[in-house]
This record gives structure tokens, sequence and C-alpha cells, in this order.
């Protein structure tokens, strides 16, 4: 039977339509370069969208004596030394220009009355660096980057999911996919790849990603092809994600909520954050407010659903209405929950991919030829604890670097190479799981994997536990030989769900794998059998499925960075 399939050609192909891809794309086509963007959701309703706090650079306007060095300092200290000092480096020496490119796009930041960015304190900052737009900073950069690639005529291709990279003799050559809504075929011939695809949060059972996101799709993609991944374990859990509904778990409640005088309290009534921290109590950092949580409802202080509760209605309404206004609605629209008279239920949530593709400092370049990965994707920034509003500023930066190189490697080409073969394993990938009958629901599966990662990979690990969760998801990735797929009148869904499912088995074993060697406790990773940091282990994890793990030594921080790295006062501050 003859497939519908289209074939499509461009010069540099980009995967995932958020900030970076986005940034990548705008980068290529004010060069002149030939770009398509593609991505499994429509392009306004994009995983970045969602960020509320800010975009940080050093642009000292609120603070003369800021300094990208101190910038840099900030986000090696806060990364237990986990992060790489030359992509810290790069990220920071590039900030101020990554926010001269939004404001040259139209980008309304908030300003002070004589026409300076407002900047404000983000946690573990020296210095007041963030620059944001109300709390709704990540909506705006996405808008923002859509009408500028609108003027460019960028070609974006929304709701086409893509199944495989097409790789030759070591060298990327373009990708295979399918329509979401009617299974068309596209095969999309291409020079260079830029991989922006997010991250792996999906894989546990509550998360601040939506459904169908960050189920570590770039992770599959890229291993398929023969690059590696480095820092999986390493993922960042946001304190206060929502329990109900079902189907929202996880959505996130503001950092700003404990930032303008929200309280913490377990099932028993009590401020639990003074065992913890009693001299900054909610204002802690991120990662031991999520520990704290975690430690109370894990023996038993929690409320019945398994939380605990977080209250602001002791605020004036009006802090609440014009401070806290998306916490409000959020709330009310999900629950029916007024927090002006109600605490709110949370848990922790898995919120951001620390960890990604393996990639060079310089230019994001992976494993392999003409491939390159950038935002979530990628990893080498953040090593255990990520600087909030680091995030943002990482995908302007490097989607403009990366839009570069992907450019020269495509100029330095002098053919490209393509193979029959690579195309019809893409071919087959599809027909092979359409054909499929057997009695396992795909969805069922990635529910018994977020229930393996959440019950084994949460908040606190250990080696028991470790071993344990890879049990079960060897017994999973059995299952998963027999399941059926069933697209119907309303589009080929389930086939997504069955290509989710194959990336979020893959991104487990790696998080698993990983976290089990890291046999320490140093930022986001807490093992509770190895209760300290061990220098031995100040190193990057690094997973493929051949050579499973390997130890990857970082380099040393330039003097002139590390004599900045002091302790950073935190008094009054949100930390994070």
């Amino acid at each position: 039977m003859a497939i519908d399939e289209q074939q499509l050609s461009t010069t540099v192909l980009v995967i995932g339509t958020g900030g970076a891809g986005l940034r990548a794309a705008i980068e290529l086509a004010e060069s002149g370069i030939d770009v398509l963007a593609v991505g499994k959701r429509p392009k306004d309703d994009a995983h970045t969208a969602l960020a509320a706090g800010g975009i940080n650079a050093a642009l000292a306007t609120m603070d003369p004596e800021d300094s990208w060095q101190q910038h840099a300092a900030d986000t090696l200290k806060e990364s237990y030394l986990l992060a790489d000092p030359r992509t810290a480096e790069i990220v920071t020496q590039g900030a101020a220009r990554g926010i001269d490119d939004l404001e040259r796009y139209g980008m309304a930041f908030a300003r002070e009355e004589d026409g300076r960015i407002s900047q404000r304190f983000f946690g573990a900052h020296t210095f007041r660096r963030t620059a944001f737009a109300g709390d709704y900073t990540g909506l705006e950069i996405q808008r923002t980057l859509i009408r500028r690639a609108e003027q460019l005529r960028i070609p974006v291709l929304d709701g086409v999911y893509i199944t495989r990279l097409l790789v030759h003799d070591g060298a990327v050559f373009g990708a295979y996919g399918f329509g979401l809504h009617d299974g068309k075929r596209y095969l999309i011939h291409a020079d260079a790849v830029v991989l922006a695809a997010g991250g792996h949060t999906r894989i546990w059972r509550r998360t601040s990603s939506r459904r169908d996101e960050n189920t570590g799709d770039s992770f599959r993609l890229a291993v398929e092809a023969g690059a590696r991944l480095r820092d999986a374990e390493l993922v960042q859990f946001h304190p206060s994600g929502i329990i109900e509904p079902e189907s929202a778990a996880g959505t996130l409640v503001s950092e700003a909520a404990r930032g303008e005088g929200g309280i913490l309290r377990n099932a028993l009534g009590e401020r639990f954050m003074a065992r913890y921290d009693p001299d900054r109590m909610e204002l802690s950092t991120r990662d031991r407010v999520a520990l704290a949580s975690y430690t109370e409802i894990k023996e038993g202080r929690g409320t019945p659903k398994g939380g605990v509760w977080l209250d602001v209605s002791h605020l004036p309404r009006q802090t609440i209405m014009t401070r806290l206004p998306r916490v409000y609605q959020t709330l009310l629209d999900l629950q029916m929950l007024d927090i002006t008279r109600e605490p709110i239920e949370i848990a922790p949530t898995a919120h951001y991919s620390m960890g990604g593709v393996w990639v060079r400092p310089e230019d994001h370049s992976t494993d392999v030829r003409g491939l390159y990965a950038i935002g979530e994707a990628s990893s080498g920034l953040h090593g255990a604890n990520r600087l909030g509003g680091n995030s943002l500023i990482e995908l302007l930066v490097f989607g403009r670097i990366t839009g570069q190189a992907a450019a020269a490697y495509s100029r330095s080409l002098t053919a490209q190479p393509r193979s029959a073969a690579a195309v019809a394993r893409a071919r087959a990938d599809i027909a092979d799981l359409l054909a499929a009958d057997g009695p396992e629901n795909v969805r069922a599966l990635q529910r018994a994997i977020r229930d393996t990662m959440t019950e084994h990979a949460g908040v606190v690990r250990d080696e028991e536990g470790l071993s344990a969760g890879l049990a079960e998801l060897s017994v999973i990735e059995k299952r998963m030989e027999d399941v059926g797929v069933h697209p119907d009148i309303a589009g080929y869904q389930d086939l997504a769900h069955a290509f989710d499912l194959r990336s979020a088995a893959l991104a487990a074993r790696a998080t698993l794998e990983a976290a089990l060697e890291r046999r320490e406790t140093r930022g986001c990773h807490n093992r509770s059998d190895y209760p300290g940091a061990d220098p031995a282990l100040q190193v990057n994890l690094v997973w493929s499925p051949t050579t499973g793990i390997t130890r990857e030594s970082i380099p040393a921080i330039p003097e002139e960075i590390s004599s900045l790295m002091g302790d950073v006062s935190t008094e009054g501050k949100l930390v994070e």
C-alpha cells in the first residue's frame, strides 16, 4: 500500500518550536539561511510560555557593580560545581546581547520610571539581574519570538511528530516523522539539525510539564542517532505543585507565593520549615524546601492526599490580586479554590531537566556531525541545581550561537551523503507500530513508568529503591513489545504516545542508572544512603546504551570567576 509521504528539503531543520528552537530559526533566517521549524505542539503553546519569573542578565541597571563574571560565579556555585565553566562563561557573557535581541524584536520588559529595564532579585543571585514582564515572562518571550519568526516568514510545521533522526556514517542528513492529525509522513532532508525538543520531567507522576510534552523525545532521538546523555540523574524538583485534579497534578504554584509571605504547614498545623531552615524558613532554597515537604509527607505528617499546605490567606486580598494574579486564577479554574480564604494542597513536582544531550560548550554540537542540541534538551549550564531565571537566557544565547554554527557546518559540506537504509528504517518504525495489535495499553505503560520513577527516583533516592526501579523498568520494557496502537478518527495521537513511551523508557533507564552511580548527596540529588558530597564525584556522568556510564572531568574555573564565588546574602529574599 502506498503511503502518503511528503518530501521536504532545507538547509537547517529545527526540531521544537519553543524559545530555543525559534531563536535558532530566527538567527538562521536573519543570516539568509534556509530553515524549517517543526513542532508537535502549536508554537504558541510551547513549554517556554509557562515560565513565569524572569530572565537573567548582568545589565547592571539596578546594581552598577554587577558583572557577567559575578553572574557566572553565582551560576557555578549554585550548580554544586557540576556545571561546565566554559558554558557558564558563554551564557553570562552573551546574556546582555540576548536581552538586546528581545528588545530589537519588540519585547516589552518591565521598566523603571526613567526607562531602564527593571531587574529584581532571584534566588542565590548576588545582585538584581532578573528582567521580567509581570509574572508572564516566558509567555511574552514566546510571543515576541513568534512575531519575529512571522516577520521573517520562517516556515513552521505545527502538529508534526519527529520519530527518528536520519544518520549516515556518523553524520545527520535529516529527520522523519508524521502528522498528528492525518498521519501523513514527512521525509525532511537537511544539512544540519538543531534539536530543541525539551527535557524528560514528564516521566514522573507529578510534573510542571503538561501532558504529552517533555517525555524525553530529545534524549531518545539523540541517543538513537549516536549521541550521549550527560547528568540525566540531575532533575530539579519544585516544592509547590498542586495535587488535584489528577489531569493537572504537578501544575506549579509560583515561588512568588512564598516570596510574598506564604506559610507552609503540615497536616498537624505545624510550620515545619522551622525544623529544616529556621533562619530562612519558607524563603529557603528550592531543593531544601522540596526535601522538607517530601520528608514531612514520608514521615506521616502529610495531608490525606499526600501533600502539605501552602497558605497565603493571611495576606491582604489586594496583595494576592496584584502580586499573585496567576496563582489566584489557576486555583480558581482548576479547583474552584479561593486562595484568599483557603490554603493550597501541594507536593514536590518534577520541574526541570538539568542534564540532557552531551554537547560541546562552544557551539552545542553533539557526537553526531551536523546535530546540535539546545535548551532543556542539552546539558552543561546547570549542574546539580539551576539558578532561577538562567534557563530563559540560555535559550537566547545558544539559540543564536548554534544557529550560526549550523550555518557554518552546512557551508563546509562539499556533498551530503544520504542513506536509503536509514530512511527505510524510519518508515518501518512507524509501519511496525501501526501494525502492532498486542494486549498492552500504551498509556497504562506510560503510567507504570511514571509510578516507578516517582516511587524510586523522586526527591530522595537510595541503592535499594533505584535497583528496584531498574528491575521494574525491565519488566515494563518487556511488556512494551506487546503494545497495541490504534489511531482513530480523531487522529494519530495513539501512535505519538507509543513513541513517547519509547522515549520515556530510555530517559528513565538513563536517569536510574546514573542516579545509582552517583553515590553521594549533591544539590538536587539526595541519596539517603550517602548523605554527604563525595569530592571524587565532582564529575559529570555521561550515559549511552552501548557504553553505559563514564565519568567526565570538569574544567577548572578561571580565577576571575572563582574569586567571586562567595556566599550570597539571602536576608529577606526568596532564595530561588
